[in-house]
């Protein structure tokens, strides 16, 4: 047990202090350990202090080159020792996505921040859940690390919702990440995009896994580069300029206008057949549900996707080596699918590594 503990604390990078002055200068005044300028100036961008015009944004989430960012924000009260100091933000960097794990840690940090006025305390603290796991504060609530599961993390988005506000159209959302497209999501509330874009990865979860994730994304280059060297995304996005960016999307979800397109070059790879149909239905059928939780809708479409890929499987041929079953398009053609169908097998087959190399 002591060593699954370990593993799980060295999942933490860093730590930093960002402050708003009261002549309304922000500054990066702390971190441990350091860190690099690309990633500072990232985070600066992030914690929403920069910018006047932006409202106070309590907690934030996101990923760059498959580093984690976790920002707290708050208003300084009169009563605190930060005297000089209207708004300060604390920022965990980790290896892993948890949300709700580092709001809880950052809140603790905060109002230790609040009342001692000095990074020394957080340091401690922070060492004590790389360390332990734990950090103990009579005054300022405890945090245990074990008590976040990563799996609770991937179950708290809500399927439900989605489908909700989507209905048949999810299907496009299912297909855009069964074959690792980029999708971009836009609302002008970055919490509207986190809560949307953390649930996408749930309607795969076969794969259980969320790097695909960039939920917090400006359109500046250095992002906009780190973005653009994954093979599949979900990216969300605050600016509706992205929305005139088409190089950097296959499927477009403007969450404000409950719209879904899909850019006319996917349009070949995203074709909707019969088979797509009966999933829709499956998923509208499952969500729609009122006796069903959003654990047990993200589990009928799994089976789903099990028998799907199952069926694909079957198709594949076995290698004398004993390698990975590879599937051609001459097989595919072979079963006589319907275009739209045996299209979408033949990519899926590619996203999951079945296919062929010629």
């Amino acid at each position: 047990m002591a060593a699954a503990e370990v593993v799980d604390t060295q999942l933490m990078l860093g730590i930093g202090l960002i402050e708003k002055d009261t002549n309304g200068e922000v500054l990066w005044v702390w971190c441990y350990p350091s860190t690099t300028a690309a990633l500072r100036n990232l985070l600066l961008r992030k914690c929403c202090l920069s910018d006047e015009n932006q409202p106070l944004h309590p907690f934030v989430f996101g990923q760059y080159r498959r580093t984690w960012f976790y920002i707290s924000t708050v208003e300084v009260p009169d009563s605190s020792v930060l005297k000089k100091v209207t708004h300060f933000s604390i920022v965990l960097t980790a290896k892993d996505f948890n949300p709700e794990k580092y709001a809880a840690f950052t809140r603790i940090l905060c109002r230790m921040y609040l009342k001692h006025g000095s990074p020394v305390k957080m340091m401690e603290s922070y060492i004590a859940v790389l360390t332990k796991g734990i950090c103990q504060s009579e005054d300022n609530g405890s945090f245990l690390s074990k008590d976040f599961d990563a799996r609770k993390a991937y179950l708290a988005g809500s399927v439900k919702d989605i489908v909700s506000q989507f209905g048949m159209e999810t299907v496009i959302l299912y297909t855009a990440l069964m074959l690792k497209k980029r999708i971009v999501v836009y609302h002008p509330r970055i919490e509207a995009v986190q809560e949307f874009t953390r649930t996408l990865p749930a309607l795969v979860w076969h794969r259980q896994d969320w790097t695909p994730l960039h939920s917090y994304v400006h359109l500046s280059s250095d992002e906009l580069e780190a973005l653009q060297t994954c093979t599949g995304y979900i990216a969300g996005f605050v600016d509706l300029a992205v929305s005139d960016r088409p190089d950097l999307y296959d499927v477009f979800v403007n969450l404000a206008d409950s719209e879904i397109t899909i850019t006319p070059l996917a349009k070949e790879t995203m074709t909707m057949g019969k088979l797509h149909k009966e999933i829709g239905q499956l998923i509208v059928q499952s969500a729609e549900d009122p006796e069903k939780s959003d654990s047990q809708v993200i589990k009928d479409i799994s089976i789903k996707t099990r028998e799907l890929l199952t069926n694909l499987a079957s198709f594949a041929e076995v290698s004398d080596d004993g390698a990975k079953p590879t599937l051609t398009l001459e097989a595919l053609k072979q079963k006589r699918f319907p275009p739209a169908t045996e299209n979408f097998l033949h990519h899926l087959a590619a996203a999951e590594h079945m296919l062929k190399s010629v």
